[in-house]
C-alpha cells in the first residue's frame, strides 16, 4: 500500500510540475510578445522628438540667418562684415544640413528617412522656397569675398529676397513642425490603446491559471502536507548525525587555538572592544612596543603611543570606523620614543548577536615610509628649484625684451632721426634759382631717403610683420627669410613641402614666428653658416618646421643649462614657447656637422 501511495503521489507531483510549468510558460510568452510589441513601437517612435526639435530648430535658424544678412546693411566696419560673413557661412551650413536631414535622414544627427506622405508633399511646397534663399545667401557670400567693401546698394536685392521669402518658409516650416507633433501624438495614443489591451489580455490569463492550476494545486498540497509526519523518523536520523557534527566542531576549534597561537606569533595581531579597550594582543605586538602585561581597561591608542597626537588621531579612527572598518598607514611611538610606522585594517566582527569586537592586525611599514618621506622631500626640492629657474626665466624675458625696446627706440633716433633731419635741411636749403646745384642736391636726396627706408626696414624687422596677422605663419617666414637673405646676404631659403595653408591661433603664429626668428638668427650669428633651410610640411594632426644650416654645429647635450641666468637664454626661451603652446622641439648637432632644429606642433 505505502507503494502504491509513493507511486501516487509521484505521478500528482509530476503532473502538478508540468502544469505549473504550463502556467509560468504562459505568462512569460505573454510578457515577452507584449515587450516584443511595445519595444518595437518604441523605437519607431524614438527619433520623434529628436526630429520634432530639429524642425522647430530651423525656423530659429531661417530667421537667425535673416537677422545675419540684414544685420550687413547696418555694418560699414570690414572687420564686422567679414565676421557677419562668417556667421552667415555657419548658419547656412547647418541650416542646410538639418533641411536635407529631414528629408533624407542622417545617422550623426539621429534623424530617420521616414516621412508620411503628408510631410513630404510639405517638403514638396518648401523646397523652392529654400533652395532661394539658399541660392541668394551664397551668392551674398560670394560678393563679400570678392569684394569685402562691396556697397549696399549690390546687396540690397539680394536682402530683399531673403527676407520676402522668409516669412513664406516660416509658415510652411511651421505647418510641417505641426504635422510631425500631430503624428507623433498619434503613435502614443495607439500605444496606451495596445498597452491597456496587453494589460486585460494579462489579467484574463492569471485569471484563469487560478481556476484551473493554482486552486487545484492547493487541494494537492493539503494531501502532500500529511506525508511530511514521515519525516520524523528521518529528523531523529539528523540528531544522530547532528552529534557527530558537534564532534567535529571540537576538533575545529583545537585547530583554530593552534592558528591563532601562530597568528600571535607571525602577525601584529590585537583584539579589541568596540571602545577601544584591549581584549587580546598578539606576542608579535607586545613584543614590538614591550609589553608584557596590560590591564583590561587599558585603551589600544595609549598601548600604540606614547604621543598625544597621535592618541588622538588613532582613537578618532577606531571610533569612526568601528563599523565599517578601515585600512591605511598609522604612525605610534613606542616607551623609547621610536617612531614606528604601521599598515593597519581595522576589521569588525561579532562575537555574538549581542556582543561585537575589532579585530587589529597590522604589519611594520617604518623602512618603507622613511623611504617614501626622503622621496617626498627630494621631489619638493626639485619641485622648489623647478620654480627658481622659472623665475629666472621669467626675469631674463622682460629684461630681453626692455633691451630689444630700447634697441629700436637708439635705432630710430640715432640713425633714422639724424637722417630725417639732414633731408629736412638739404629740403630747405634747395635753391630753384640755381638749377644744376639743386638738381645735385636733389640725387643727395634721393639716396638719403633709400638710406632712411633701409634704416626703417632695418628697425622693425625684428617687429611683429603685418603678414602674420594678415595673412599667417607661411607668408611671414616666407618674408623672414627673403628679408634675412637681402641683409646678411646668406642664402636663406624656405619650402613649403605640403602647401600648408591653414591658419593657426594667433598665440600659436606669434610664438612660432619668434622660435624660428631665433633658430635662423643663431645661425647667423654662432654657426658661421653661409646656407639655411626653412621647411614646413604637415599631417592631419602635426604642423612641422625644421631648420637645418651647414655650420660649425654644437653638442646637443652639452648646452649650458640656465640657473643662474647666464648663458643659453636663447635656447632656453625657444623651448619656454614652444612648451607654452603645448609643442616639441627637438635638437640634432654635431660638431663641423651643422645643426637641425625641428618643431612639432598639433593642428
Amino acid at each position: 500500500m505505502k507503494n502504491s501511495g509513493n507511486s501516487i503521489d509521484q505521478r500528482t507531483f509530476s503532473k502538478l510540475s508540468r502544469l505549473y510549468i504550463i502556467a509560468l510558460s504562459t505568462i512569460a510568452l505573454s510578457v515577452i510578445i507584449s515587450q516584443f510589441f511595445v519595444r518595437d513601437h518604441l523605437n519607431n517612435q524614438e527619433s520623434d522628438s529628436t526630429v520634432i526639435n530639429i524642425a522647430g530648430r530651423q525656423r530659429m535658424l531661417s530667421q537667425k540667418l535673416t537677422k545675419e544678412i540684414v544685420s550687413l546693411s547696418v555694418s560699414l566696419d570690414n572687420k564686422k562684415r567679414q565676421q557677419l560673413k562668417s556667421n552667415i557661412k555657419k548658419t547656412l551650413d547647418l541650416w542646410a544640413l538639418s533641411h536635407n536631414a529631414l528629408q533624407k535622414g542622417n545617422d550623426s544627427l539621429g534623424l530617420p528617412a521616414k516621412n508620411s506622405n503628408i510631410i513630404k508633399k510639405k517638403f514638396l511646397v518648401l523646397n523652392p522656397i529654400f533652395d532661394t534663399i539658399q541660392k541668394v545667401t551664397k551668392s551674398i557670400i560670394t560678393k563679400l569675398e570678392k569684394s569685402p567693401l562691396i556697397s549696399m546698394e549690390e546687396l540690397t536685392t539680394d536682402i530683399n529676397k531673403v527676407t520676402n521669402n522668409e516669412s513664406v518658409f516660416l509658415l510652411v516650416m511651421d505647418d510641417i513642425v505641426n504635422q510631425y507633433d500631430k503624428e507623433a501624438d498619434t503613435k502614443v495614443t495607439w500605444l496606451r490603446k495596445f498597452e491597456f489591451f496587453l494589460m486585460i489580455l494579462t489579467l484574463l490569463i492569471l485569471l484563469a491559471e487560478f481556476l484551473f492550476i493554482f486552486w487545484p494545486t492547493a487541494k494537492s498540497v493539503k494531501s502532500i502536507l500529511s506525508e511530511l509526519l514521515s519525516a520524523e523518523k528521518k529528523a531523529k536520523r539528523m540528531a544522530f548525525e547532528a552529534d557527530q557534527l558537534s564532534i567535529a566542531k571540537e576538533k575545529s576549534i583545537k585547530e583554530l587555538r593552534a592558528l591563532s597561537h601562530a597568528m600571535d606569533e607571525t602577525l601584529l595581531f590585537a583584539r579589541i572592544s568596540q571602545f577601544g579597550n584591549i581584549i587580546h594582543v598578539g606576542n608579535k605586538f607586545s613584543r614590538l612596543f614591550k609589553l608584557s602585561r596590560f590591564k583590561k581597561d587599558l585603551l589600544f591608542w595609549k598601548f600604540l603611543s606614547t604621543d598625544e597626537n597621535e592618541q588622538q588621531n588613532i582613537e578618532e579612527l577606531i571610533s569612526k570606523h568601528r563599523k565599517i572598518g578601515w585600512q591605511g598607514e598609522v604612525k605610534a611611538t613606542t616607551k623609547d620614543s621610536e617612531d614606528v610606522w604601521l599598515e593597519m585594517s581595522i576589521i569588525p566582527y561579532r562575537v555574538s548577536d549581542d556582543k561585537s569586537e575589532l579585530l587589529i592586525i597590522a604589519s611594520e611599514i617604518t623602512k618603507r615610509k622613511a623611504a617614501q618621506l626622503e622621496i617626498d622631500r627630494l621631489w619638493q626640492d626639485s619641485f622648489d628649484e623647478k620654480m627658481n629657474q622659472q623665475k629666472i626665466i621669467s626675469s631674463k624675458i622682460i629684461e630681453n625684451q626692455e633691451k630689444e625696446q630700447n634697441r629700436i627706440a637708439k635705432d630710430v633716433h640715432d640713425g633714422i632721426g639724424q637722417m630725417l633731419t639732414g633731408l629736412k635741411y638739404n629740403l630747405e636749403s634747395i635753391n630753384l634759382d640755381n638749377i644744376e646745384k639743386s638738381k645735385e642736391k636733389i640725387e643727395n636726396l634721393k639716396l638719403l631717403t633709400t638710406s632712411i627706408i633701409k634704416g626703417v626696414r632695418t628697425a622693425t624687422f625684428n617687429l611683429t610683420p603685418p603678414e602674420l596677422s594678415d595673412h599667417g605663419i607661411v607668408p611671414a617666414i616666407n618674408k623672414l627669410t627673403r628679408e634675412l637673405s637681402k641683409l646678411t646676404g646668406k642664402e636663406i631659403l624656405f619650402f613649403n613641402k605640403t602647401d600648408f595653408n591653414l591658419r593657426l591661433d594667433s598665440l600659436t603664429e606669434i610664438n612660432l614666428y619668434r622660435i624660428v626668428q631665433e633658430a635662423v638668427n643663431n645661425a647667423i650669428k654662432y654657426a658661421a653658416s653661409s646656407y639655411i633651410l626653412v621647411t614646413i610640411s604637415h599631417s592631419n594632426r602635426i604642423l612641422s618646421i625644421v631648420i637645418d644650416d651647414d655650420g660649425k654645429g654644437f653638442e646637443a647635450n652639452k648646452i649650458k643649462k640656465v640657473k643662474d641666468g647666464d648663458g643659453g637664454m636663447g635656447m632656453t626661451f625657444m623651448k619656454e614657447r614652444i612648451k607654452y603652446i603645448d609643442g616639441r622641439l627637438f635638437i640634432s648637432s654635431q660638431p663641423n656637422e651643422g645643426t637641425r632644429i625641428t618643431l612639432n606642433i598639433p593642428i
